[in-house]
């Protein structure tokens, strides 16, 4: 008889556990630091460079193919909101499967702002110092923009999703709102979960409480286009919570997986499935990107289109992010060594491509600095523009991605070895010394390696 898998070992969920696993039975990964998301990281933070940069040439809004899948690259946020949903409802989703207290929220909601503002607030003095102009000595603009809480602003004396140089920072102020909220939400999918008597049933009950909130996202674009259209209200969580929703119900899939009875339930095999077809999860992925390089999925950058358009373009955004992410999150723990060889034909037969494309050193790199890179971006560009005496939408993309890229890696790993390790060392210290959060009553320590969160968008 096949032996019966148990969760792993987690003292914030309530105590060790052992993990009783038969070999041939792939797993998702859910302790230990998970590479292949981070690698997901990495190719986002470039996409997000690319779109931008592809913005302020024109290259993106220009009419054809070329521009179209330029300007679908802005599909990186969905990517950034559905890893958050991953890593930071994981805790969280083992809580309600197994009925135990979660992490505490004060510990959690601290390693968030250390994480989020240090750099931010580097970066954002810079661009209000050089780019403010007559609001330099504005009181409320650099509350706004330090608290990241400009995009409540209905209305701003800015053009665009932000103040000059800070244009990418509505989608951190998304991230913040949604670690802000997630303990709420976290709530109430427990309290819903706990009306199921075992594992799966709760399975089913957080699963379904994960779709009820991809709806209620479709539901907040109603408001946003009726009676009239609120430009504003694009850079609100409530329509943007549908993305992290997949990242959440990914979550719980990983942690069901370990928790199923059976010895090969319907969740096992989903998992299996997805996470050993990387290359049908990644075309299927590819169509929504080529959707959204369309006029169906809406105009070229923040161009308001119309209700039935924006319900096409989240639901875009969603498919893209959850077929993604699926096969990273959903993949068992990477073999002991380095990373399969992209060189290998190997490697492509035996379906690894998508652990050597992801721990490959290159897209390590981006992924460690990806947070830097995402916050300097817009700076470097700008002055990289007024160096060169660029005009707005004039230029060639491939000689202001270049240096733009360069630059941008450079800051953020500047940033990276300056201001993100030296916070979040010491936050740890604040905390005595943890490094993660325990549950109420857990008593332990978090294991080392269990998985960090990504960086925001």
């Amino acid at each position: 008889m096949a032996p019966t898998s148990t969760a792993p070992e987690d003292p914030a969920s309530g105590g060790p556990r052992t993990a009783t696993v038969d070999p041939a039975r792939l797993l998702p990964q859910v302790k230990g630091r998970h590479h292949s998301l981070d690698g997901v990281r990495g190719l986002a933070c470039v996409m997000v460079l690319v779109v931008h940069v592809s913005t302020e040439t024109g290259d993106a809004l220009a009419p054809g193919i070329v521009g179209g899948l330029l300007s679908a690259a802005a599909l990186a946020v969905p990517l950034f909101f559905c890893l958050s949903g991953v890593l930071l409802y994981r805790p969280w989703a083992r809580a309600a499967l197994d009925l135990t207290p979660g992490p505490r929220i004060p510990s959690y909601l601290w390693r968030r702002v250390m994480r989020v503002f240090p750099a931010y607030w580097v970066v954002a003095a810079v661009a209000l110092l050089l780019w403010a102009g007559e609001y330099r000595d504005s009181a409320r603009h650099w509350f706004e923009v330090m608290t990241l809480t400009f995009p409540l602003n209905t209305d701003p004396h800015w053009a665009g999703p932000g103040p000059y140089g800070l244009g990418q920072m509505w989608s951190l102020s998304v991230e913040v709102a949604f670690y802000l909220t997630l303990p709420l939400f976290a709530l109430i999918l427990h309290l819903w979960a706990r009306g199921g008597r075992t594992p799966d049933a709760r399975g089913r009950r957080l699963i379904g409480g994960m779709v009820v909130l991809i709806v209620l996202s479709f539901a907040a674009l109603i408001p946003q286009y009726l009676p009239e259209y609120r430009e504003y209200m694009h850079s609100w969580l409530p329509r943007c919570m549908g993305m992290f929703a997949v990242g959440m119900a990914l979550a719980t899939l990983s942690e069901l997986a370990w928790r199923e009875r059976g010895p090969d339930g319907p969740v096992r095999r989903l998992c299996r499935t997805l996470a050993s077809s990387p290359g049908l999860c990644w075309a299927v992925a590819a169509a929504f990107y080529a959707l959204e390089a369309t006029p169906a999925a809406g105009g070229r950058f923040f161009e308001p289109g119309n209700l039935w358009i924006s319900f096409v373009e989240n639901a875009t955004s969603i498919g893209f992010a959850f077929f993604m992410v699926a096969p990273a999150a959903l993949a068992p723990p990477p073999a002991d060594g380095p990373p399969p060889s992209l060189r290998a034909l190997s490697t492509w037969r035996d379906g690894a491509w998508l652990d050597g494309l992801m721990r490959h050193r290159v897209v390590m790199f981006f992924a460690r600095i990806s947070y830097g890179m995402f916050l300097w971006q817009f700076v470097v560009l700008y002055l990289w523009r007024d160096f060169t005496g660029q005009e707005i939408f004039t230029g060639s993309f491939w000689l202001d991605f270049v240096p733009v890229l360069a630059l941008s890696a450079l800051l953020g790993t500047l940033t990276f070895h300056l201001v993100e390790e030296p916070s979040r060392k010491w936050s740890r210290r604040v905390l005595g010394g943890r490094k993660g959060s325990t549950g109420r009553g857990g008593g332990g320590r978090r294991r080392r390696g269990t998985p960090s969160t990504p960086p925001p968008p």
